[in-house]
């Protein structure tokens, strides 16, 4: 599970801003195709819940796709440790960007926007229904309500900005861009240098390009979305055992070929949760027990940070599900009954 940064509040307000209601009357959704989205935290359940979805929509006679929005689901490399399922779990529903990406290329929120307009493009092709499926809050922003069109940065600009320290790349931004450095967490380094390269190579602060996003599907779509929130408790006392389990299927040897290939250490691939745990328990700096603690804790800690943003940051249209047990013709009756 790669470990992304949510957006703050405003992102959620930009959704909302992209999207509009399900009820408005301008978005009625009568003429656009129809888009399930399921999202929440990592060990929620959401990769059964949209199996589950996909097969009543097959009851029907109507045919459904899912499409990976997990940043670590789309790594080959992870097959365990991102939890992608299993040929057995998909039972036969067509799974679109799962492992579609080599871990020596990092996948962007971009990258990702733009491979899955073209599987939602090529599902409603065949007037099949799409089903979102995934934790990664920036990705699923980025596909609904656009992304800036930032020019390209240049190199040189680029290569002095992520040389500085963090701390000088925060006091620059302070001077170049303060209403960015007040905004970002301060420990944020990757989104701090962003900013600051981005001002420094377009003289415009990074803000004022996100005013004009391009390319959200937000408004062409008949959007079903669920967040799936379970108990708190539960859901911690699942990522525990999952790691565990992860360990016993295959996390270890899977790290072992990932290593091999030397890649860039700051490869998201590289940096995703159970990794570094695992990386140092090879290198003998750990037990198995430390191992099995720290990651578990890693996992938790990053479901932790995903509950709160999907709890918050979604539109309120989109209805948050806080039963372990979801039933799939209730929390997407209007759907099924298209």
């Amino acid at each position: 599970m790669v470990s992304d940064t949510f957006a703050d509040k405003a992102a959620g307000s930009a959704i909302t801003r992209a999207m509009g209601t399900q009820d408005s009357p301008i978005d009625s959704g009568q003429d656009r195709p129809p888009l399930a989205l399921i999202a929440g935290p990592t060990a929620s359940g959401k990769s059964d819940l949209a199996v589950r979805l996909a097969l009543a929509l097959m009851q029907q006679g109507r045919q459904a796709v899912v499409i990976n929005a997990d940043s670590a689901q789309v790594y080959a490399d992870l097959g365990v440790l991102s939890a992608r399922p299993s040929d057995a779990e998909m039972q036969g529903v067509p799974h679109r960007l799962f492992g579609a990406w080599d871990g020596a290329s990092a996948c962007s929120a971009a990258d990702w926007a733009e491979a899955a307009r073209a599987e939602i493009a090529a599902a409603q092709a065949i007037d099949a229904v799409p089903i979102l499926v995934g934790g990664t809050g920036l990705y699923l922003r980025t596909l609904l309500d656009g992304i800036a069109p930032v020019p390209p940065i240049d190199p040189e600009v680029r290569l002095h900005a992520r040389q500085l320290p963090l701390h000088e790349a925060r006091d620059a931004l302070l001077h170049e861009d303060p209403e960015a450095a007040a905004r970002l967490n301060p420990n944020d380094t990757t989104r701090i240098v962003r900013a600051l390269e981005v001002v420094r190579s377009t003289g415009r602060p990074l803000a004022a390009w996100q005013v004009d996003k391009v390319g959200g599907i937000g408004r062409s779509v008949e959007l079903h979305a669920a967040v799936l929130l379970p108990d708190r408790e539960r859901l911690y006392d699942r990522c525990d055992r999952r790691f565990a389990l992860m360990l016993d299927h295959g996390a270890i040897a899977e790290v072992e070929a990932l290593l091999a290939r030397r890649l860039d250490p700051d490869l998201p691939v590289m940096r995703a949760i159970g990794v570094p745990e695992i990386k140092a328990f090879l290198a003998g700096e750990i037990n198995r027990g430390a191992l099995i603690e720290r990651g578990a804790q890693a996992t938790r800690n990053y479901a932790k940070r995903q509950y709160t943003w999907f709890r918050n940051q979604p539109p309120e249209d989109w209805r948050r599900i806080e039963s372990h047990n979801v039933s799939v013709e209730r929390h997407f009756a209007s759907l099924l009954q298209q």
